[in-house]
């Protein structure tokens, strides 16, 4: 099936034929339902804190701070904005001129509180030599359209969503990039005033990124004392995975090339297992708020940090009295309750084990990366949510997933699924070493028979494009979980412009 060329390319890739091999079997057998025991909610499987724990744990975070430990944000941001405007680049091709859809007539009736109207409307002199008011008495709607998504003029239907100016606080504006800078100086900044922040970027957005950067981090900075330490990854070739055509053949380009295409969010996986740092907090680049609403969003990051730190410091202590051969039956016991009742590990079978085979079944359940993850209330955003699902070993632990994970032909897993409570913000804090001070391999815990078929086309073509398990679903799968309640007002992803609009996103 593989010519010589074929595998020489793979070579370059760093894939092998096996891995290629393995892509095309994923594609005909497809990916199995996880089987799930039920949808997590406060009564199983997420905590609901009191506000004396929601102090208590911030406090633990605020020591941990002192510790000298490496924090990092890691802050996914691959990939262009074009989805943001999916329903304006709709107008410019419609066979109509004037809005028309509740969307375009609520874009335009509010144009003037976008962060980037001066931008916008500079771009529209220029251009045409009327502002966006000017263009707009005219009829001319399409134009001001063009010259916010278009090459001509800003240019934002390509750019990643890092770079858009959201949000607006008097004279100031600030892209998503800034706005992530700030939050890690105010939730990720250590003894010393080091923050870290590593971003995930395409390679045509690097030196934009890098631009915004090196003229926010001084100011910013000077007003702090920080640190700032900045760093930026690609999605590796290397992630990349195999297209194929209707007959599950590897689809090739008119040159006899086979099509490779990136593999989804999860395969920032190897991105973040790069990091050299004891604790990793994640949260999507669309998700920042302006200022005004920083405090309860920063509040809330403390304490799921301070969750984290609390609970792995509590298994290191379980491990390394594990190691030492010191323990009782009773401080087995103990552990088989935490890892019961703090990770929510369902093993029946855990209480009839003789202790020699329960110390190793208590090791390899602790001595795992260990992440907090906050979740909301379901209030109908799109995205996945906090299930308790079997694991390989036959084992039920939290999990988050994807309605594609589910089989929805069951009408059990359907309802289970429908009448979840909470849902996935993607507000994650991750411990990623081990007690003894090892980094963890992250490679090493991930479910590879978990992922995505999708279908796309190229050049009129149609394809199955393959993606790898998500960031926070399969590729986290054999982590430690914890699911935290957190207010539906951490939560404030800009999925499309007129998301801007939202009061959240306003001065």
């Amino acid at each position: 099936m593989f010519t010589e060329k074929d595998i020489e390319a793979f070579s370059q890739r760093g894939v092998s034929s096996q891995d290629i091999e393995n892509q095309l079997n994923n594609f005909r057998n497809g990916f199995p339902f996880l089987n799930l025991r039920c949808a997590a909610s406060p009564t199983k499987g997420i905590v609901q804190l009191t506000d004396e724990q929601r102090a208590e744990y911030h406090t633990a975070w605020q020591h941990y701070l002192q510790t000298g430990k490496t924090v990092y944000k890691f802050v996914p941001a691959s990939g262009a904005a074009s989805r943001m405007f999916k329903n304006l680049f709709e107008f410019l091709e419609a066979d109509y001129s004037v809005p028309t859809t509740d969307f375009e007539r609520n874009f335009f009736r509010n144009i003037h509180s976008f962060a980037f109207f001066a931008d916008l409307d500079a771009a529209c002199l220029c251009n045409h030599q009327k502002g966006v008011g000017a263009l707009v008495q005219a009829g001319e709607y399409k134009a001001v359209v063009s010259n916010l998504l278009l090459p001509q003029g800003l240019n934002y239907g390509t750019l990643s969503k890092g770079l858009l100016k959201f949000h607006k606080c008097g004279d100031e504006v600030y892209t998503p990039i800034e706005e992530h800078l700030k939050e890690g100086n105010l939730y990720a900044r250590n003894a010393n005033g080091d923050v870290n922040v590593h971003f995930t970027v395409s390679p045509e957005h690097q030196i934009l990124f890098e631009e915004v950067v090196a003229k926010a981090c001084p100011p910013m900075s000077e007003k702090w004392q920080a640190n700032y330490h900045v760093s930026f990854s690609r999605q590796k070739a290397s992630t990349d995975t195999i297209a194929v055509d209707a007959d599950n053949q590897p689809f090739r380009e008119e040159t006899g090339e086979i099509l490779f295409r990136p593999a989804g969010h999860g395969a920032l996986i190897a991105n973040l297992n790069e990091l050299d740092a004891d604790i990793i907090f994640i949260k999507n680049i669309d998700n920042v708020v302006p200022d005004r609403l920083k405090a309860t969003e920063i509040g809330y990051k403390k304490v799921l940090a301070g969750v984290l730190v609390e609970a792995q410091n509590k298994a290191f202590e379980y491990l390394t009295l594990i190691d030492s051969c010191k323990y009782t039956h009773e401080q087995l016991i103990e552990i088989l309750h935490f890892v019961e009742n703090t990770l929510c590990i369902e093993n029946e079978a855990a209480h009839q084990l003789q202790d020699m085979e329960l110390v190793l079944y208590l090791k390899r359940k602790l001595d795992r990366p260990f992440r907090v993850c906050g979740m909301v209330k379901n209030v109908g955003e799109p995205g996945g949510g906090p299930f308790i699902a079997q694991n390989e070993d036959g084992t039920f632990s939290p999990q988050i997933l994807e309605s594609s994970q589910i089989d929805m032909t069951n009408p059990e897993k359907q309802a289970m699924f429908e009448q979840g409570t909470h849902f996935n913000p993607a507000d994650l804090v991750c411990g990623v070493r081990d007690y003894r001070g090892n980094k963890f391999d992250l490679l090493n815990f991930v479910d590879k028979n978990t992922g995505f078929i999708s279908h796309k086309s190229k050049n009129g073509r149609e394809l199955k494009a393959l993606e790898l398990p998500g960031l926070w679903n399969g590729a986290m799968a054999d982590w430690n979980t914890i699911f935290v309640e957190i207010p539906i007002e951490t939560f404030n992803p800009v999925k499309t412009v007129n998301d801007l609009l939202r009061p959240q996103h306003q001065p």
